[in-house]
């Protein structure tokens, strides 16, 4: 009992002076988040309520101290973060005095919150969002009876009365015409598409539905993949509420929310598609939705927390964190971003992890064989699944491992005479790199689960917790080098001095640009930067070109048109991520005033299919002077008068002289080639 343990008196006067939380007559109510900012003695104060109830599950979001008596509540608050003013789901109220406590269940109209930012410390992160909306309220005189707005019904009547509503914690004026509810044509947002849907298309590349697994499209609309589905030989199901209304909703080991929960006007039915759809999912949960990157109010007006378009349909727009965030809160999980407006949600925490380190496998290639050795040529078959594995992941393999173990060891008696042989057929240094790549793998991977929640040792897959045990000795020594690692991005001036010595890309005073293909062959830190993007907030979908910003904390995704097969391919989209806000931006260019893209080769890797083509191209042009003067080509514009002045076009990759070509201007260009050539040969010969 806490009379035993604490002078109540003195809870009282510590609660009274904590310089945070909102505070009532006789109550003081914090944000969870806020609990390590008390003193010890309230800490554990709270630490005995907590132990009083047996549902350690519970979800807390809110603490409420009584400052008149030992009792200690505890709120369920589903979307804090989310609803600019959450309801109240359920409550435990812990009797320290008597040592008993109380559940309660909301109904109907439940208490809400206002003014959010009183119940937080000043540094959690939406802390000045909160402010922002709570100065807005006030302004306009939402908040002066407050007797008036603490429940549900009450609050949504005061804001039709005003005429507003509110949106990305934003109040937002609804003209009259707007007051009634109008009727959503839900199944209008349904569209038929011609190719499988982005999100299954994600899981597929993902090499998550594999054979003998089963599939349920929730909210499957006309059933566009389902088909494709089932096309590929899987056990397909659907469910749509206007399409397909008497299918059952049956498990499935994956289970797709495809564009659903943006289409769904009422938050309530929202929250129950996305609950229900997570109860089917037997092991990964594929959840997608619109997500907001750029203004697009055309033709649009305010509705709910989102916009009816003009075909009467309802569209939530997220921001990506915030779609994670809903996710998260909504199924207490951690969401796994794969694109834009796309997340995984897995049921095995393991698989999970798995998943994530997958993303961060760089490719790495089995060292070629130099010397002929009679016992490596002898036995070469029986070793090359050793020499795979080794390749896979940078180490010898640890019993059981390898099927082939047994064999390799009736002839070499152990896996590491074995490994002996290869090396002196192979160049051992090359299989020492190829450790430290996968040592660097894992440690990018490592350093981004930094931001969310990372994984105790015991849930990562057995074959990572040995990768781990063999390159780092401990976890605990893998994890202290992945955070020196993310600390060292603060540091924008190195990023700048690897990004000039970068051997792949073109690197300017601003940016280095790479190819999508090059990026796991830069060095770790650069892909640990990208990451810091990519697996927050996730890439443009059909991204050529990465660009890394060298003295702001930026990365842009930019997707091209054809940039196999265009010579100069064009900038069609720029996604841009600040990495300090997560906030993305989105600029599509006209074709005429598109940057265009240059010098191809030396944006890929050399092992690039057509890397030899584009090089070709390069040295071509080159020769001809048509990149001497690299600001006047950067843009489409630019590199059209540049082919026009100097008399030029292409005929197939290759240039050739314009029938309107002046003579002239013709033997300057070709003394210039030949003088071009001739410095090559000679830097060649030296």
């Amino acid at each position: 009992m806490i009379r035993e343990t604490f002078h109540f008196a003195t809870v009282q006067s510590q609660l009274q002076q904590l310089p945070f939380g909102k505070k009532l007559p006789t109550a003081l109510y914090l944000h969870i988040s806020a609990l390590k900012y008390l003193p010890p003695e309230l800490q554990d104060y709270e630490a005995i309520a907590r132990s009083l109830f047996p549902d350690k599950t519970f979800p807390i979001t809110l603490i409420k101290f009584n400052t008149s008596e030992p009792k200690v509540s505890y709120l369920d608050y589903p979307d804090f973060d989310i609803d600019p003013h959450p309801a109240l789901k359920q409550s435990i109220q812990v009797n320290l005095g008597v040592g008993s406590y109380q559940v309660r269940q909301y109904g109907d109209n439940p208490p809400i919150l206002h003014r959010k930012e009183t119940f937080v410390h000043p540094t959690y992160p939406h802390y000045a969002t909160f402010t922002q909306l709570t100065q807005a309220e006030e302004k306009l005189g939402l908040l002066a009876d407050s007797h008036n707005i603490g429940y549900q019904q009450q609050w949504e009547k005061k804001l039709q009365h005003f005429q507003v509503t509110i949106k990305d914690h934003r109040l937002l004026e609804i003209k009259d015409s707007e007051q009634q509810s109008p009727k959503i044509d839900r199944h209008k947002a349904a569209i038929i598409r011609r190719q499988m849907s982005r999100p299954v298309r994600s899981l597929l590349e993902a090499n998550l539905l594999t054979e003998g697994m089963t599939f349920f499209d929730y909210g499957c609309g006309h059933g566009e993949d389902l088909k494709f589905i089932a096309e590929k030989g899987f056990q397909v199901q659907g469910w749509d509420p206007f399409y397909k209304p008497d299918n059952e909703k049956s498990p499935a080991d994956v289970v797709n929310l495809g564009y659903v929960i943006n289409v769904i006007e009422n938050p309530a039915e929202r929250r129950e598609a996305l609950v229900k759809a997570w109860a089917l999912t037997q092991r990964i949960l594929v959840v997608s939705a619109q997500v907001l990157i750029a203004d697009g109010g055309y033709g649009q007006v305010a509705y709910g927390d989102g916009v009816i378009t003009s075909r009467n349909t309802f569209q939530k727009y997220y921001d990506q964190e915030e779609l994670k965030l809903y996710i998260d809160q909504v199924l207490g999980v951690d969401a796994v971003p794969v694109a834009l407006g796309i997340y995984f949600v897995f049921r095995d925490e393991a698989q999970a992890e798995t998943f994530r380190a997958s993303r961060f496998r760089s490719r790495a290639t089995t060292p070629r064989i130099r010397l002929s050795v009679k016992r490596f040529e002898d036995y070469q078959s029986l070793l090359q699944p050793l020499m795979t594995f080794i390749t896979e992941r940078g180490r010898l393999p640890k019993k059981g491992e390898l099927p082939e173990e047994t064999a390799i060891c009736a002839e070499f008696r152990t896996l590491i005479r074995a490994f002996k042989v290869i090396e002196q057929a192979t160049d051992a240094e090359e299989w020492q790199r190829i450790a430290e790549q996968r040592k660097s793998d894992i440690q990018i991977y490592l350093a981004l689960s930094k931001f969310a929640k990372r994984p105790k040792f015991s849930h990562l897959d057995p074959t990572l917790q040995t990768d781990i045990k063999v390159l780092f000795g401990t976890y605990k020594q893998a994890c202290l080098l992945s955070d020196m690692m993310l600390f060292s991005l603060g540091d924008l001036q190195n990023l700048a001095d690897i990004a000039q010595e970068s051997k792949i890309g073109i690197c300017s005073n601003k940016a280095l640009l790479v190819h999508i293909s090059a990026l796991e062959q830069l060095d770790p830190l650069l892909r640990l930067y990208e990451g810091c993007a990519s697996r927050t907030v996730g890439r443009l979908e059909n991204v050529s070109l990465v660009r890394f910003y060298l003295h702001e904390p930026k990365i842009a995704y930019i997707s091209c048109a054809d940039f196999d097969d265009d010579l100069h391919p064009r900038w069609q989209i720029a996604m841009q991520i600040g990495l300090q806000d997560l906030k993305v931006r989105y600029k599509e260019y006209d074709p005429d005033f598109a940057p265009v893209v240059q010098r191809k080769d030396r944006l890929v890797g050399q092992d690039y299919p057509r890397y030899e083509k584009f090089a070709k191209l390069s040295q071509q042009e080159e020769d001809w002077g048509l990149l001497e003067n690299w600001s006047e080509i950067q843009l489409w514009s630019g590199w059209q008068k540049v082919l026009r002045e100097t008399g030029v076009e292409f005929k197939g990759s290759r240039l050739q002289w314009r029938q309107d070509a002046d003579s002239y201007q013709q033997k300057i260009v070709k003394s210039r080639i030949r003088s071009r050539q001739r410095q090559r040969q000679k830097e060649k010969d030296n």
